[in-house]
């Protein structure tokens, strides 16, 4: 086999894994022929002549090409730019890594991915200050709802400095935007970086929700040559009208484009908050704020009014909904307005809202690295809540179509580790959190896939060659081993992405 580009005619010497092998001829490893981008045949291992260029398995497991259902990715990609402060203990200790952080060609300093809520301390525009000076410096948070700035890009932005340099929600969203608004050039090399690396662990495709008009990008980059990733993009709100005019439908190819490899995804609307800024929208007060139940970014007749609108347009939705409250909200919109599509994180419901998600056909877009992350957080913060936090063999039990995603960058586009936090709840060694919320590892596969939990792709004569070979089979692989997880070789439609 010649490498990445390269069309495959045969692999040969495979094992399947899962669901996926539920129609083969055989226990053993098989020999599979594709022909145009789809799966012609699948025979026994040396039962017929090899046709087209070779792909050996040699004995490693052939599973369904994945897909992460929650990216940003301008912003993922961004982040090999930026300074990592995931290790920062305090905001001290993240002021003081920023006074150290390179300085950008524009000018900027920019870090990503603290987590404050659990900090001894505060952040300051005094400590910030004191540690990174004139030059304009902003930390995004990790859940990406709150930006800490100094004086310096406070002036930059247009803000007033107000003694904490502390942006939240929609303001947050907006210095996020302009930080992600860079030369297309740099952009777009940056995105084609970060999807090899995604189909070197297996993924085909993903939703892109960047707060962007996505069709132009992605036209952009298919023109200019991206052929390794299928993607679904996203409309937010103040994109919808131009949508509707423009006639753009869920499906459709990005128009104008040489390839259909990027298509029209959902309406994206923000409903509320974070767990980690606690803006989160909540039946119960947040610890120590009474008054304070998070946010309700839309209200709930605003968001049956843009959900309505789309679904007559032929888009679909996919609904932000963290705190219970905001859950109850957006399946309520589902009710109402008609709308197909997805709740996105869901990482507090109610147990009477549990069943909606399967009763009205909503699928459950949830990020199982999430609740690893968060576990500390959620203990302290949701303690007082009655609402099921992370609740996804509840969801799964009860026939919602569980759609697995990274929500990158607020964690890293993995998803063997999104497998691995769903089946056994833990990382790094620690006591598995809630693990009656575990999911088997089956549905964690499917979850990964496409169509979700509820849709298995199979691996089958007629099926789209969105295919990846890994070293073991998922379904028996402990977390260490999911999470250490090599991917061998990744074929879109046939074609080599990646081959190790």
């Amino acid at each position: 086999m010649s490498g990445v580009g390269a069309s495959v005619g045969t692999i040969t010497g495979a094992q399947v894994s899962g669901a996926a092998r539920r129609l083969l001829p055989t226990d053993g490893p098989v020999d599979v022929f594709l022909r145009d981008g789809v799966i012609a045949d699948i025979a026994p291992a040396g039962a017929l002549r090899p046709r087209g260029g070779v792909l050996g398995a040699a004995g490693r497991w052939l599973i369904p090409g994945l897909w992460d259902h929650h990216v940003h990715v301008v912003q993922w990609a961004l982040v090999a730019q930026r300074e990592v402060l995931g290790h920062a203990e305090s905001a001290a200790h993240a002021a003081s890594i920023m006074g150290e952080a390179p300085v950008l060609s524009d000018g900027r300093r920019i870090g990503t991915g603290y987590r404050d809520a659990l900090w001894p301390d505060r952040p300051t525009l005094e400590v910030l200050d004191a540690s990174t000076g004139d030059i304009p410096t902003y930390l995004i948070n990790a859940d990406v709802h709150s930006v800490w700035l100094n004086s310096a890009a406070l002036r930059r932005e247009g803000h007033i400095p107000d003694g904490v340099g502390v942006l939240r929600e929609a303001p947050a969203f907006e210095i996020s935007r302009r930080l992600n608004d860079i030369d297309p050039s740099v952009g777009d090399r940056l995105v084609a970086a970060m999807a090899r690396d995604a189909a070197s662990r297996g993924i085909v495709g993903l939703v892109d929700l960047d707060m962007a008009w996505n069709e132009s990008a992605w036209d952009r980059r298919l023109g200019g040559g991206f052929d390794t990733l299928r993607v679904e993009f996203g409309i937010y709100p103040e994109f919808l009208d131009r949508a509707i005019t423009e006639g753009l439908h869920t499906g459709d190819a990005v128009r104008g484009a040489s390839s259909g490899l990027a298509r029209v995804g959902s309406l994206k609307v923000i409903t509320d908050g974070s767990l980690g800024t606690r803006t989160a929208a909540c039946s119960h007060a947040y610890p120590g704020d009474p008054h304070n139940h998070g946010v309700l970014a839309v209200p709930p007749e605003t968001l049956v009014e843009l959900m309505t609108a789309a679904t007559g347009a032929g888009l679909s939705c996919a609904i932000h909904a963290i705190g219970d409250l905001a859950n109850s909200h957006a399946l309520d919109a589902f009710a109402l307005s008609g709308a197909v599509g997805t709740i996105e994180h869901a990482q507090l419901v109610a147990h009477a809202d549990i069943p909606r998600f399967a009763r009205l056909g909503v699928g459950a877009s949830v990020q199982p690295e999430h609740a690893v992350d968060d576990r500390d957080l959620t203990d302290a913060i949701w303690a007082d809540q009655t609402a099921l936090p992370y609740p996804l063999r509840t969801l799964a039990d009860t026939g919602a179509n569980l759609l697995f995603g990274s929500d990158a960058p607020v964690s890293p586009l993995d998803p063997w580790a999104a497998m691995a936090a769903a089946v056994f709840r833990t990382r790094g060694g620690r006591a598995p959190w809630r693990p009656e919320q575990g999911v088997d590892a089956a549905t964690a596969l499917a979850a990964s896939t496409h169509g979700g939990s509820q849709a298995e792709a199979a691996i089958e004569p007629g099926a789209v060659a969105d295919l990846a070979l890994v070293e073991r089979d998922p379904l028996a692989a402990s977390e260490t081993q999911l999470r250490a997880m090599t991917v061998g070789a990744t074929l879109l439609g046939g074609r080599l992405t990646h081959l190790a």
